[in-house]
């Protein structure tokens, strides 16, 4: 949580209540409804670790720490004669060679981390846009808790950004955290994205096989600058390019209204690599269908 002691009915600050909770349709991958029984890990990842299901076999290269001993024996085999005298010096049964060397590939069950971005600061829809991020967090946290995917929220409005809440399964946490979120004043979207670039670098580096998406609610018009040297929107699109650097998925829910749009929000987009919604209807229901189909695609 943080203070509100600033955020006065004359610079636009209120508190919004909770969002309304709804029972949410399971989210599911294409993996899930072939493989899934039971609850568990929701996604598949590739991982380097000597930790998952072994699936098929590549060359090793200077990797040689998880060998395929069966993928590497049929590799030299077609070789076995060419490497006869080989084979007569050393007094070997089986000549190997390190280019025979393959190594394993391997995939394991991989949670999704889903940080909701969200501008805070005053506009005619942010009450709308709270109520509709807060309820689709609730639900996403319903099917979360049993695919041990982690949902978090990072808020900006005034002159900086807050972590509400820390990325959790937890569904009491959330409910506490979520209480009357401040809203009002100006908008650092470069506090934003740097506070939600953090706490993904750190969720990644406690679970190495998370799969980060961040979902983004802006209009994309910042006014705030973290630095002296920048301009606010300069600012943030160098921080949407690291994100995009970092392969960080993203996808900015564009919140101006269309007859005041000035293609900010989808700017920012293309900076960040991940597509722009405008959501005509902007209800906790179809925020959470729009996340539910981008896990679809991880």
């Amino acid at each position: 949580m943080f203070d509100n002691k600033d955020s006065y009915w004359w610079d636009g600050g209120k508190k919004v209540q909770s969002g309304v909770e709804f029972a949410p349709r399971k989210l599911q991958t294409a993996l899930d409804k072939l493989t899934r029984r039971q609850s568990g890990r929701r996604s598949r990842t590739h991982t380097d670790r000597k930790r998952g299901r072994y699936i098929q076999a590549r060359p090793a290269g200077d990797k040689t720490d998880d060998i395929a001993f069966d993928a590497t024996l049929r590799a030299a085999a077609p070789f076995q004669i060419q490497r006869s005298e080989q084979l007569a010096e050393s007094g070997m049964a089986y000549a190997l060679k390190r280019s025979d060397l393959q190594r394993k590939v391997r995939v394991r069950r991989a949670a999704n981390l889903i940080l909701f971005v969200v501008d805070a600061s005053w506009s005619m829809a942010v009450s709308e846009r709270m109520t509709a991020t807060q309820g689709a967090i609730m639900s996403l946290l319903t099917d979360a808790y049993q695919r041990r995917d982690r949902v978090g929220l990072v808020v900006f409005q005034k002159d900086r950004a807050h972590l509400i809440l820390p990325p959790t399964n937890s569904v009491v946490l959330a409910k506490h955290a979520l209480v009357d979120i401040p809203v009002g004043g100006k908008t650092p979207l470069s506090a934003g994205l740097m506070l939600a670039f953090d706490t993904v670098r750190k969720e990644k580096a406690a679970h190495p096989d998370v799969m980060p998406l961040m979902i983004i609610l802006t209009d994309g018009a910042g006014n705030v600058s973290v630095s002296e040297n920048l301009s606010p929107q300069e600012e943030a699109h160098r921080i949407a390019d690291q994100i995009k650097y970092d392969d960080i998925r993203t996808v900015t829910i564009n919140m101006e209204h269309v007859a005041f749009d000035q293609g900010l929000a989808t700017k920012l987009a293309e900076r960040l690599g991940g597509p722009c919604y405008t959501l005509s209807q902007l209800r906790a229901e179809t925020l959470l269908d729009t996340v539910r189909k981008e896990i679809d695609t991880m």
